[in-house]
């Protein structure tokens, strides 16, 4: 059987946090309706979707790369390094694996990066979707160790809301300090 592994990841673009990527193979005699980029997707319908890949998918898995990895290694890197870790963590082998993006991971299977895969292909919504959950999840239970930053609302992208918390209380270890707002704050 033709196993095709979608894999994605989330959380590139925050300020803090871990980023996170999921790998999905979806049965195909268990089509799950509804797969659409997770950005498109409400918080509610993601995790409803999650929950049938999770139930559905002949495989999955989901991995993430530190805040510490993504400052020595730079986020393009890290986001590499959480693929790869998804891909190898699957209970199956795939036949390929197709990436959302330009970029792909070094791992042991054919390997394709489709740019906006995550629109295209249903097994990189099903690994986007998965992604998301998994990283919004990572951020509620950060948000109950350092809720001065409302990591709740805007789980660590830096909005006007964050900028200012981080003006007002400063760094603290979830966030990475090799992105130019933290960066700044710190040489101040």
């Amino acid at each position: 059987m033709h196993l095709v592994c979608g894999v994605d990841e989330a959380g590139r673009g925050p300020l803090a946090g871990p980023v996170y990527a999921a790998a999905v193979i979806l049965d195909p005699a268990a089509r799950i309706v509804g797969l659409a980029d997770s950005k498109q997707l409400s918080a509610s319908r993601r995790e409803e979707l999650a929950g049938q890949i999770r139930r559905h998918a002949l495989a999955w898995a989901i991995a993430s790369a530190s805040v510490a990895e993504i400052d020595a290694i730079n986020i393009l890197q890290a986001s590499l390094l959480a693929m790869r870790r998804a891909v190898e963590q699957l209970s199956i082998a795939p036949s390929v694996v197709l990436v959302d993006g330009k970029q792909c991971p070094t791992i042991a299977y054919p390997v394709e990066a489709i740019v906006r895969g995550d629109s295209k292909i249903p097994a990189i919504s099903a690994a986007s979707i998965l992604a998301k959950t998994a990283r919004d999840a990572e951020m509620l239970r950060l948000h109950q160790l350092y809720p001065v930053y409302g990591l709740d609302r805007h789980k660590g992208y830096p909005t006007a809301a964050h900028l200012a918390a981080l003006a007002r209380h400063g760094v603290c270890e979830i966030h990475r300090r090799s992105y130019a707002p933290i960066r700044k704050l710190l040489q101040a």
